[in-house]
């Protein structure tokens, strides 16, 4: 099973907080934060980095359910 990450770049403020949890799944790419791939193995990181962005400009999905609190 896999997870579907993107990242809302009109609401993203590129604070950088996902980039640096989880630099494997998240990067800053000028003004906005990215998804290194759009689809993840489960890992811990991509929640907490989600969870910790400012403006929830993350959105994680597993079969169209999304994962986050």
């Amino acid at each position: 099973m896999t997870w579907k990450l993107e990242v809302n770049a009109g609401a993203c403020v590129a604070s950088g907080l996902c980039a640096s949890i989880a630099p494997d799944h998240f990067a800053l790419e000028g003004v906005s934060a990215v998804a290194n791939t759009p689809e993840v193995e489960p890992h811990d990181d991509v929640i907490e980095a989600a969870e910790s962005c400012p403006v929830m400009a993350i959105s994680v999905t597993e079969n169209g359910r999304d994962l986050l609190a």
